[in-house]
């Protein structure tokens, strides 16, 4: 059963988006991490989206840059959390896609993170904090890695 759907609107958003996919690898959550347009490909859009529920996903993780409607998109057609990852992709520094993300109709929500790298890593701890609801193995799991960072905090203060 695949948990998660990393969707994002191009494959020049890779390296960015690629910080989600290595926190959910290493939190040990099934994803699928693939390209879909909501302008370019809509159909393709649509169905990833049916057949994705279907195979078990709880969480869609979608980035975009630019108009940045794939999260809008995406959450138009499930009733599943959609995560959006807004992308730099304009002289806009983000803005544009910051805006088209978070700026939704009521009753089609999407949880907005922060852009670019930030917001990929984070996008994928959210998703794992969602998922951990109702796996206690996940949540003892994202418990031992905030230790691991709370520590990692504490050697660099040492080590000044």
């Amino acid at each position: 059963m695949t948990q998660v759907a990393v969707f994002m609107g191009s494959k020049s958003d890779e390296g960015v988006i690629r910080p989600c996919v290595e926190v959910l690898e290493k939190l040990g959550i099934s994803h699928v991490f693939t390209v879909t347009s909501a302008h370019r490909t809509p159909e393709r859009t649509s169905r990833l989206v049916r057949e994705l529920e279907k195979d078990g996903v709880q969480v869609f993780i979608c980035a975009a840059g630019l108009a940045a409607h794939l999260a809008g998109a995406v959450a138009a057609q499930t009733i599943r959390p959609v995560l959006g990852i807004p992308v730099t992709a304009s002289s806009l520094s983000g803005l544009d896609a910051l805006l088209a993300t978070v700026q939704m109709p009521p009753g089609f929500p999407v949880g907005t993170l922060a852009l670019d790298k930030v917001g990929a890593r984070n996008a994928a701890w959210l998703a794992a904090q969602i998922l951990a609801l109702n796996d206690p193995d996940l949540a003892r799991r994202i418990d031992a890695e905030r230790a691991a960072m709370r520590a990692q905090v504490e050697t660099d203060a040492a080590s000044l």
